[in-house]
């Protein structure tokens, strides 16, 4: 048996939270409903996600698997025949292990869907989700390739961020390194000659930046530990969290791009989940948890209590701010249409080609701004260590 923590709404509209046993998060939302309670966000404590094995599985290794099971179904080939399948062809790799306990799972009769969820580090609640709704509507194959795009896409982008910052980091490292090399090395062999001399002030915070390295270093390192387990205890805490999310969003040019990568991400799930026959509220509570981005996250709570009680999407949305207003034009519009799911998904095309185009912006700016930072710093350097000298000269003339 799991733990599950739950928010919920009473008949009365009245918001409680607590905690419910049950096998699964299926099983979990029939125990609200026998309670009569209206679910708003249901999710596994982290205590039982501590506890649980499983082994992690690469998202283009579950792309490929979703790909592969959905050719297979579409062929005829038996769910229970096809995961065998790929698990022989998977041989020796984190996945085929995953695949032969989720195959004993179906093997002894469960669902589908309920296999993946005893292996939530290979299966998120969003995978399990869509192949619940799958199964129930006879669709399983058509999720199962929605899936493998969505994961497809997702892992391009990531795969795009993490290059495009490659470069940066490299910058960033070197320059470090040579800095700190300065102060270490350099820097004390100046500094007899001008003992008992008035000196500037950048050649004071120089020397005085050299000894907290040289001189000063158990208590630097320790200042450097402690500062470092404060923040990290800040933001662990959920106010912490959701503070350091508003200051990443106030970054320029950053900030933004944070913020169309969170919302592309919503975007896609959403609609993903609404195309594979998940219920909104579900799927708006699965898409908030997977979007990343707490402003966004809180501005789709409120969107979640509007659709409960029979309103639209766009209003909360539009409040928050965080939106652009084309797109939710375009939402508006598809909520009265009924084609919310497509609009969707045109939407996360449309907000990930200009991410793109953005983290591309952002990646060019970097660089030359990193450059300037670190021509700043050894130019720092070089003033407090030449400055004296040129001063001890002038007043010798």
């Amino acid at each position: 048996m799991a733990t599950f923590e739950y928010i919920a709404r009473t008949s009365n509209g009245e918001k409680v939270s607590g905690r419910v046993e049950a096998g699964t998060e299926t099983a979990a939302l029939q125990v609200l409903d026998e309670k009569r309670l209206f679910p708003v966000r249901v999710k596994e404590t982290e205590e039982n996600q501590q506890r649980l094995t499983g082994r992690r599985v690469s998202s283009r290794d579950l792309g490929m698997l979703f790909d592969e099971l959905s050719d297979l179904l579409r062929a005829g080939v038996p769910l229970l025949r096809g995961i065998e399948t790929i698990e022989k062809v998977s041989a020796g790799k984190p996945i085929a292990k995953v695949l032969a306990e989720v195959r004993e799972q179906v093997s002894a009769g469960k669902a589908f869907h309920e296999a993946m969820h005893e292996q939530p580090r290979a299966f998120s609640t969003l995978h399990c989700a869509m192949v619940r709704a799958g199964e129930r509507g006879g669709f399983l194959e058509d999720v199962l390739h929605d899936l493998a795009t969505y994961l497809e896409r997702q892992d391009d982008l990531r795969s795009k961020v993490r290059g495009a910052l490659i470069y940066p980091a490299v910058l960033v490292s070197v320059g470090t390194v040579v800095v700190v090399g300065l102060l270490i090395w350099l820097v004390p062999l100046f500094k007899p000659m001008f003992e008992g001399r008035e000196l500037p002030l950048p050649t004071r915070v120089l020397f005085a930046a050299s000894d907290s390295i040289n001189v000063h270093w158990p208590m630097t390192l320790m200042a450097l530990i402690l500062l470092l387990v404060a923040v990290l205890t800040v933001f662990k805490t959920e106010g912490g969290r959701a503070t350091l999310a508003r200051l990443q969003l106030k970054i320029p040019i950053i900030g933004k791009t944070i913020l169309m990568v969170a919302i592309t991400r919503f975007c896609r799930i959403l609609g993903t989940m609404l195309v594979s026959g998940v219920p909104i509220l579900q799927a708006l509570s699965i898409s908030r948890d997977a979007a990343g981005c707490q402003p966004l996250a809180d501005a789709v709570d409120d969107a979640v209590e509007n659709v409960r009680d029979g309103r639209g999407l766009v209003g909360p949305l539009r409040k928050s701010k965080l939106f652009p207003e084309q797109t939710l034009e375009m939402m508006a519009v598809a909520e009265e249409s009924n084609q919310l799911e497509k609009v969707l998904m045109k939407i996360a095309d449309t907000v990930e080609r200009r991410t793109n185009r953005k983290v591309d912006a952002v990646v060019r700016l970097l660089e030359p701004a990193i450059l300037v930072l670190l021509a700043a710093g050894i130019l720092f350097i070089a003033l407090g260590l030449l400055y004296p000298i040129f001063t001890m000269a002038r007043t010798i003339r």
